[in-house]
Parts: structure tokens; sequence; C-alpha cells
């Protein structure tokens, strides 16, 4: 029974803090815990494991286990001294407070001081805290009723069953995979911290290879934008398991910068830093289904990274004017320059014509080149018939060029054109690549 296993980690509990001189009261809950979630295999049809996550400074952004089911992560447990309570609101100190901001983007966490529990999704408790009728650290098994285990026994099979609900609708999505980057960030932060990391030593190779001006807070926010959108495109791409091989395999294809970028910031000593948010990415995007994403209409996922940075970083999005041109207004202006074409030049196809090279110095999501794909496939179509459209968009692809500073939305250009120029018939594979450019702003 639950209640015979949770009486047992109780009675170790009390055998830990009964001996003098031991470590932390945090370090101390820490192995009762860890036997506690693994004796609950019986329970299940999955096997449990736990990790102690090691903190990369003092800045501790990790929560201090981690929880796996079947290999694949679970969750978190975060471990407060007994007494303080499982409720991050209560806890008083700079640094609790400091840490909560920073853990309360994960999507299954739980906190607990031995005595209280509680469950928590993207920052919101889910479901009642449960509080055993004495605190174990100090009276053993006797702290645990039949009611306390019952209680506990729903929290504790509600956190291990989680599974990642991934939107496909892309508006929903950018809030999905804000929090989940935002913490990767904070992890890579965390990491460059510490002298000697890994990723520190990453951090040099990717100013070496592609900005050699960003400084640390810089390259925190690219390295988790990128393996963001690395990871979404794999996905996106047919990946079914989205390990940086894997997914830099998918991404060969269509966006070999961006596979040549995961395989540089997925090495496994800077990955096995950044273990918790690299991991929730992964399981996360990986239950994403990418046939009823690819579904939606383009313009309903139009501003998609517009929305994802609002909700990932406000500032950012309004230092670089990620404010994008409404598409009546785009479609607007791509008439009147197709009008210039054919009137003054005498290109009847207009931007699909012979000779007609077209540049967007400021490409964001691709909206201006999509939309001149597009009305250009149209007049194709008018004057030519259906049957000329892929030789055209296969021309239009070879005649097409574009810079953009910001990666996420360099990554979404890339995935929205190759959706437009395979979808009118044409074959990438005729091109080296989209002549989409990942630049520095120089």
């Amino acid at each position: 029974m639950f209640h015979n296993n949770l009486k047992l980690f109780a009675s170790e509990l009390k055998k830990k803090f009964d001996l003098p001189g031991q470590a932390s009261p945090e370090d101390q809950l820490k192995g009762p815990i860890g036997a506690l979630f693994a004796r609950s295999t019986k329970f299940f049809t999955f096997e449990i494991e736990t990790k102690t996550e090691a903190q990369l400074s003092e800045q501790k952004v990790r929560p201090d286990m981690a929880i796996y089911t079947d290999g694949l992560i679970c969750g978190y447990v975060e471990l407060k001294r007994p007494g303080l309570g499982a409720s991050p609101s209560k806890l008083k100190s700079k640094h609790d407070n400091e840490q909560w901001k920073r853990l309360k983007s994960l999507p299954n966490l739980i906190y607990t001081d031995g005595r209280e529990w509680a469950l928590y999704r993207g920052g919101e408790l889910e479901g009642a805290l449960v509080r055993f009728t004495l605190d174990p650290s100090e009276d053993g098994a006797k702290s645990i009723s039949q009611h306390d285990a019952e209680h506990f026994e729903r929290l504790i099979r509600d956190f291990l069953i989680w599974q990642p609900n991934v939107p496909f609708k892309p508006i929903e999505l950018a809030h999905y995979l804000a929090p989940l980057t935002h913490f990767l960030r904070e992890e890579v932060s965390s990491a460059l911290a510490t002298t000697g990391s890994n990723v520190g030593l990453l951090a040099s190779e990717w100013r070496q290879y592609f900005f050699p001006d960003a400084d640390d807070a810089q390259f925190s926010d690219a390295y988790a934008q990128t393996v963001t959108y690395a990871l979404l495109l794999a996905r996106l791409s047919g990946a079914t398991k989205l390990t940086p091989v894997e997914a830099a395999a998918a991404l060969n294809s269509g966006n070999n910068l961006l596979a040549r970028a995961l395989e540089l910031l997925g090495q496994p000593g800077a990955r096995d830093e950044l273990r918790v948010g690299f991991e929730l990415l992964q399981r996360s995007l990986e239950a994403l289904d990418p046939q009823a994403f690819l579904k939606t209409k383009p313009d309903l996922w139009l501003y998609f990274y517009e929305d994802f940075l609002a909700a990932y970083d406000p500032k950012l999005r309004n230092d670089y004017g990620v404010y994008y041109t409404p598409r009546d207004v785009v479609e607007l202006q791509v008439r009147l320059s197709s009008e210039l074409l054919e009137s003054r030049f005498k290109k009847k196809l207009g931007f699909a014509d012979d000779g007609v090279v077209f540049i967007d110095p400021a490409a964001g999501t691709g909206t201006y080149l999509v939309a001149t794909v597009n009305h250009a496939l149209e007049k194709v179509i008018a004057r030519s018939g259906h049957g000329a459209v892929a030789g055209r968009a296969d021309q239009m692809a070879e005649n097409m060029y574009a810079f953009e500073i910001l990666v996420g939305p360099y990554a979404v250009a890339h995935l929205r054109l190759k959706q437009v120029i395979e979808g009118a018939g044409a074959s990438l594979s005729n091109h080296a690549r989209l002549k989409i450019y990942l630049v520095d702003g120089i």
C-alpha cells in the first residue's frame, strides 16, 4: 500500500535528521525522497528514476531533483528546509523569491519541505497542497495518517502521469514555448557564470563562427532561441527524436546553417550543463503534432515570432522593433511593386519573370517574401496556366535573397518559404539552400 511506502519514507527521514553533523537540511531530504519515488515504481506501469541536479553557480537555476518515467523527463522537485513549507509566495528570502521567478516557468514541479507537498504547473498550484499530520523529520512514521497517504498519492500520481500538452495553433504554441526558452536562457547565463564551464567554451566557439561581438547576455539569448527554433523546425521536417544529432540531420536539406549551429550548441558537455531546459524543450516538441501544425493556414501564424517574443522577452521585442507590417499592407506594397515591374520594365509575370531578382534586407519571418511568391504565382497561373507554376517557383527560389539578424524569425522564414516553394511543386533539392542569411547587423 502507498501508506506503508510513505511511512517508510518518514522513518528514513527522521533517522537522517537524528544523526548529528549532517549536511544541509535540503541535502538530507534528497536520499529519502529519491527512495520514495524509486519504491513508487511498483504502483505504476512505468519505471521511475531520480537524478540529483548539480548547481552550476550560486544563482541556483535548477531545481534539486529531476524525475524520469521510462527514461523520459517527467518533472522536477525543489527541496526546502523542513518548516519552510511548500508555498513559494510565503518564502521571505530574496534567494527564494529570485529562484521562484526562474522555476515557476517549469510545467511540472513539486515544492516540498518533507512535510508539505505542492504541485505547480507554469507557476500555478495544481490541486490542493498536501500537509502531513506531523513533521516526518521529527516524528517519523507516526506523522503519516491514512488520510495523508490518500491525498499524497493523488498528488504524486498527477505529477508522474504528466504528459506535454503541446498546442498546434501558432499563437498558443508561441506562448507554450516562451517560458521553456526563457528557462533555458537562464540556465545558459548561470553556466557562463561558472569558471571553466563547457558552456563558456562553447560561447567562445559561437563568437568565433557567428557573432564575434556577442556578450554573455546576447549569447545566452541566441543559444536559447536557436535551440528552440532548430528543434521546432526539425520536428516539422519529420524528426521524431530531437537529440541534437537527429534534429540536425532533419534540418540538413533545407537549413544547413541552423543544422550546424544546433550541432555546435548541442555538444554533450554543454548540453549536460543545460540538461533541464534542453530536455524539457526536447520532450515537449517531440509531442507536437507536425501535421496538425502544418495544416494551419499561413495567415494564422503570420505573426508567430512576434507573439513568441512578446511572451518570451517584451524588452527584446521592443529593442529590435519586432512589430510586423499588417498583411493587407504587405500585399498592397507587393502589388504596387509588381505593377511597376510590368509597366516600367515590361516584366509581365512580375516577380516571377525572367531576370527579376529580389532582396529583403530585413526579412523577419518572411512575410514580404511569402506575399511576393504567392502574388507572382497567381500571375503565372493567369497568363500561362498551372503547368508553368513549378518551373517559375523554382526560378524564384533561385532569384530570392533575404537577410535577418534574429535567429527566431530567420528560422520561421526558412520554414514558411520552404512550404510555399515546395507547395507550388518546385523541388528545393535543385538549390544548395534557400538564400536566406543570418547576419550580425554589419
